[in-house]
């Protein structure tokens, strides 16, 4: 794409994509940002992700500005309202430019003869922004989120849904990975400092730093030699539960993009490692890691249902099973997950957690270890799944986990720590 490029009416296409045609944002955007120059691409990501972020709000608002909203072949228009809204709302852009470069987009998109209306419904908004969020922010879609996911989080969570909630609507924060075989955590912390960035550690684990400001990874010290890897604190502590040592048979399972499987081998370089994802496409991902970390794997594609496919009769000393889940922890991360997932898809992928929980069982040696984690926040994903899966097999006990309890433990997405993640560490009887 040229510099002549808009960047709303590009952002409102994805927008339509995900919400209209049930797209994923991380699956698209990729390919859209490649083509522009990396601000352009930044600016994209920021008005899509925060659309998705506050779509509730927004559509409530144009339902305010509007007698009807924009349907059928207009309907892009509406996303593309929403863009200007948006920038008008939370970003730095000038209004002036926001609303002209906004209003422009409707000419790219084959519509110029709905500029008027665009042009008219958000200078509106600018002449009564105060009472229309007075307005708009006392209705339920204040929590933005769908009705289905708030109640569901009320009923399982009473006392911290409204934590969750607050965690989810914020922007998340970048965490990173210090590759141990290189260096220690303080000392990258003092390359980080010589290029004059900073970051904060955790207690909960040794190789984890937060940037108290994201930056692009091609700035951070050593990191296409390996040194470093991007990795919320959650899910760093995968790694650290299995606890692997040199010699096993370690077995990831749902192991793409690879950030576990990598970690996996910075713990253990010595350990024999496979990974395995059912899709193709996002095993490459493995590949690119282990190849910038320079790391070895046995990576292949597979169904975690049939484990006789991929790994015939094999035995692992440890399994990591980071099943497919709701995403319901990580949803800061990905605000799409909020209007992707339906209220139905929670019992289908419970029954393909135990399917999967139950076929990978007898792969583990005796005496062997496997963890079960999830991104999610949902009982029925978790310490239900746990539970139901202790009560049918006499074979397995619970470690219970620092903080956590026999059927696991789990963690809430916070402002300043790590995403929504549960765990449960199951042993099998010698």
């Amino acid at each position: 794409m040229t510099k002549s490029t808009n960047l709303r009416s590009l952002s409102a296409q994805l927008i339509e994509r995900v919400i209209d045609k049930g797209e994923s944002l991380s699956a698209i955007l990729p390919g859209a940002q490649k083509k522009l120059t990396d601000k352009d691409g930044a600016l994209v990501q920021e008005i899509c992700f925060g659309v998705l972020r506050t779509l509730p709000q927004l559509e409530a608002l144009i339902g305010k500005l509007m007698a009807r909203p924009l349907t059928g072949k207009q309907r892009v228009l509406h996303y593309l309202i929403m863009v200007g809204l948006y920038q008008l709302l939370y970003t730095r852009v000038p209004a002036h430019a926001a609303l002209a470069e906004t209003v422009a987009g409707a000419e790219v998109l084959k519509r110029a003869n709905l500029k008027g209306l665009l042009n008219g419904v958000l200078r509106q908004f600018q002449r009564q922004q105060a009472e229309l969020l007075a307005e708009v922010d006392q209705g339920p879609q204040k929590h933005l989120h769908p009705a289905w996911l708030l109640q569901r989080l009320q009923q399982a969570w009473p006392e911290e849904w409204q934590q969750i909630v607050e965690a989810n609507n914020q922007r998340p924060p970048m965490w990173l990975r210090v590759n141990r075989q290189y260096h220690s955590r303080d000392a990258w912390l003092a390359l980080l400092n010589d290029s004059e960035r900073t970051a904060s550690a955790a207690d909960v684990a040794p190789d984890a730093l937060r940037l108290d400001t994201p930056a692009p990874v091609g700035q951070l010290p050593g990191f296409a030699d390996g040194w470093v890897t991007v990795q919320d604190l959650s899910a760093q502590r995968c790694a650290l539960l299995l606890a692997p040592e040199n010699g096993e048979q370690i077995l990831d399972l749902c192991a793409a993009p690879g950030g576990k499987t990598t970690h996996i081998l910075e713990i253990a370089p010595e350990a024999q490692v496979m990974a395995v994802d059912v899709d193709a496409q996002r095993l490459i991902r493995v590949q690119e890691n282990l190849q910038r970390l320079r790391m070895q794997a046995e990576v292949k594609q597979g169904d975690g249902r049939t484990p006789q496919a991929w790994c015939g009769d094999r035995q692992f000393d440890r399994i990591l099973l980071d099943a497919p889940c709701s995403a319901t922890g990580v949803i800061r991360r990905h605000p799409d997950i909020k209007w992707l997932r339906r209220d139905r898809d929670i019992a289908e992928l419970a029954t393909l957690q135990r399917d999967i929980l139950e076929a990978v069982w007898s792969h583990l040696k005796p005496g062997g270890t496997l963890l079960y984690a999830t991104c999610s926040v949902l009982p029925e994903e978790n310490q239900a799944q746990i539970s139901a899966f202790l009560s049918r097999h006499a074979d397995a006990r619970a470690d219970i986990l620092p903080g956590g309890k026999e059927d696991g433990l789990q963690v809430f997405p916070t402002v300043e720590g790590g995403d929504g993640f549960f765990y449960a560490k199951l042993v099998k009887a010698h």
